[in-house]
């Protein structure tokens, strides 16, 4: 997926500075708020950015923005209004408005427009079929995640809601930038040519409710995607990371992995549709956990709409999955993965709703030893169904107990097919969840323990509900990223796996 390089970098004072902070800006529109309740979140990022194309460092870039998100309650129905500012090198130094048909946010006039918008909007509104109660300083921790253990109060997150900012700079790059150079040097050296980006963010997020919540949570993510190539046909591999900071990041060993791949590309060989076994790394698997995770709506499921449903009604809670063992769960305070520790919605739906801003989020298992434990679940949809609140959280982590490496996968395997990443996959049919999509950038033919060389691209079916029954092996887990959806979530830890029968249902001319 493309991603444009960022706007210039703001001044070390702020350049175009926003002179109100974030806090401030949540208190005055909560003053000004004439609604029955009220939720204001703020956020504000900053990001910069790397860019390399054949061995060179081409681009790189910085920007910062301010989002304010107003959510205004008036009887049993809600209204929403966001504007956001963003330092652009256009805007003579000034922070400019987005979308242009909503107020400055940080304008007094513009704030207090926003307020009312939102409020017109509660009023045009039909009654909520979420509504509950908003949390309070007494509510947050309402619903403990099923088969959580250990947590906290939403507020442990625990920078005071008055700290300023958080912001990243180009210094988290410096001992990155230098390792690249020399790969780079071994690149030209060795006839190969590498492509990448990498990315790093700091959003800090402040939310205050007219119930008296002040909550504050500040996420670093970052993430570096390779492409290497070279002369042979079809000779193109990738690899992706993330990580909070780059310090994890190891350039060296990269390069190594990927010489390798290119390595195995010198023999082409050309293979029918069919299944096969076949070994799906990290990345892959999260590409499929994550589909999953985002389908796992407890209200969908309970209305018979989904892959989690029961036959004849209800949902599959409680229904074995997969092997003894497995285990995909999300921490907020896994010391790797860390990421929000409470509920920030800006919109309702079947995975989230408005009036759960601020609930704590506690260590969740959706699946445990092999079942169903758990489905994404708002207070409303809970109380609907009679379970657990078990609100959505931003990692995933799936664990099998296995303790192989892929390596050790492969030097175990007779005859079978090794992928490097998934691509442009899509639902077919959500009552299975069937999904199609694409190979690419490497597959590989493993024969008595090696590599043999690559073969052709293919299209697969499969649905990662069915992958889960199928397991024939589960490798150790560990950090990984998904390449289809790195834009949007990062934080996953995965096994390499592998399956008896992995259906490539026809041949892919994708290079």
């Amino acid at each position: 997926m493309s991603r444009p390089a960022g706007p210039q970098p703001a001044s070390a004072d702020g350049g175009s500075t926003v002179r109100e902070t974030a806090h401030e800006i949540v208190e005055r529109a909560l003053g000004l708020s004439k609604a029955d309740g009220c939720v204001v979140i703020a956020t504000e990022s900053s990001a910069v950015n790397l860019r390399w194309a054949n061995n060179t460092l081409t681009t790189n870039g910085a920007s910062r923005d301010r989002s304010i998100t107003v959510i205004s309650v008036i009887g049993r129905s809600f209204g929403v209004r966001t504007a956001s500012t963003i330092d652009s090198p256009g805007s003579g130094g000034h922070p400019t408005a987005r979308p242009t048909d909503l107020p400055h946010p940080t304008d007094a006039d513009g704030l207090a427009e926003l307020v009312r918008a939102a409020e017109d909007a509660a009023r045009d509104a039909e009654d909520a079929e979420d509504y509950t109660d908003l949390l309070g300083l007494d509510t947050t921790d309402v619903g403990a995640g099923a088969g959580s253990a250990g947590a906290g109060s939403a507020g442990d997150a625990a920078e005071a809601f008055t700290d300023p900012a958080a912001r990243t700079s180009t210094t988290v790059f410096a001992s990155f930038a230098r390792d690249l150079a020399e790969a780079f040097a071994a690149a030209r050296a060795g006839g190969r040519r590498l492509f990448g980006f990498a990315e790093h963010n700091l959003t800090t997020t402040w939310l205050g409710t007219s119930t008296g919540l002040r909550l504050r949570y500040s996420q670093p993510t970052g993430s570096v995607e390779w492409n290497a190539k070279s002369g042979v046909p079809g000779g193109s591999v990738w690899h992706g990371q993330s990580t909070r900071d780059f310090t994890d990041v190891d350039v060296a060993g990269t390069d190594a992995a990927l010489r390798d791949r290119l390595a195995w590309c010198e023999r082409s060989l050309e293979l029918p549709a069919g299944r096969y076994e076949t070994l799906l790394p990290p990345s892959a698997v999260a590409d499929l956990m994550i589909y999953m995770y985002w389908t796992a709506a407890g209200r969908d499921a309970a209305e018979g709409r989904t892959v989690f449903s029961r036959a004849g009604g209800g949902t599959r809670l409680g229904e074995a999955i997969g092997p003894a063992g497995l285990r995909l769960a999300s921490d907020p305070h896994d010391p790797e993965l860390a990421t929000t520790t409470f509920v920030t919605a800006q919109s309702s739906s079947s995975m989230s709703s408005v009036f759960d801003n601020g609930l704590a989020l506690r260590p969740t298992d959706w699946i445990s030893d092999g079942t169903l434990a758990a489905l994404v679940e708002t207070r409303a949809s809970a109380r609907a169904t009679g379970v657990p609140t078990t609100p959505m959280i931003d990692n995933l982590i799936l664990d099998g107990g296995g303790s192989a490496s892929l390596q050790e996968m492969i030097a175990s395997t007779k005859r079978g097919l090794l992928l490097t990443s998934l691509w442009y996959i899509r639902e077919v049919d959500p009552e299975v969840l069937l999904l199609t999509g694409l190979t690419r950038d490497g597959v590989y033919l493993v024969e008595n323990g090696e590599v043999t060389g690559a073969v052709n691209n293919f299209r697969f079916n499969e649905s990662p509900v069915d992958l889960l029954g199928r397991l024939a092996e589960i490798g150790a887990t560990t950090r990984t990223m998904a390449r289809e959806w790195a834009d949007w979530f990062t934080l996953t830890r995965m096994p390499a796996v592998r399956i008896p029968d992995f259906n490539m249902s026809s041949v892919s001319p994708a290079n």
